[in-house]
């Protein structure tokens, strides 16, 4: 099945943020698993730099953003899709675009800690825990 993997379940790793770490490993390592079927959305790349960058410095992060392109694809970005994104009923702009995002790469499901967030997306939103009961 393919998804989209939200950006806040790589902040959960590379932050080792509790009690969601487990979970969101978990949530990679199947993706890591299922070559293919894990997506990510563009703009959740520059995410992952800045943090990383101020986190874990820039080498570190080169390389953990390294390692997920060898596990995910990356969905397709252009000014449709953006424009997409500005015409969805989510609240928040960057859910939005990775709302988006899952559509362009036909993304069954949003994996994110923040469901509630994604209550008006066109693409389900399901929390890890449910996700890795399900798969």
């Amino acid at each position: 099945m393919r998804v989209l993997v939200d950006t806040n379940i790589f902040l959960d790793v590379l932050m080792e943020r509790e009690p969601w770490l487990d979970k969101s490993l978990d949530v990679i390592n199947w993706c890591e698993a299922h070559p293919g079927d894990a997506w990510i959305a563009w703009h959740s790349l520059s995410n992952l730099w800045y943090v990383g960058a101020k986190l874990v410095g820039k080498k570190s992060a080169g390389e953990q953003i390294d390692a997920i392109l060898d596990s995910f694809e990356v969905a397709p970005a252009h000014s449709n899709a953006a424009r997409r994104a500005r015409q969805l009923n989510v609240q928040d702009f960057e859910d939005a675009l990775q709302a988006a995002a899952a559509l362009e790469c036909g993304a069954k499901q949003i994996i994110t800690r923040n469901t509630a967030d994604y209550k008006r997306s066109p693409v389900t939103a399901i929390s890890p825990t449910s996700f890795l009961s399900d798969s």
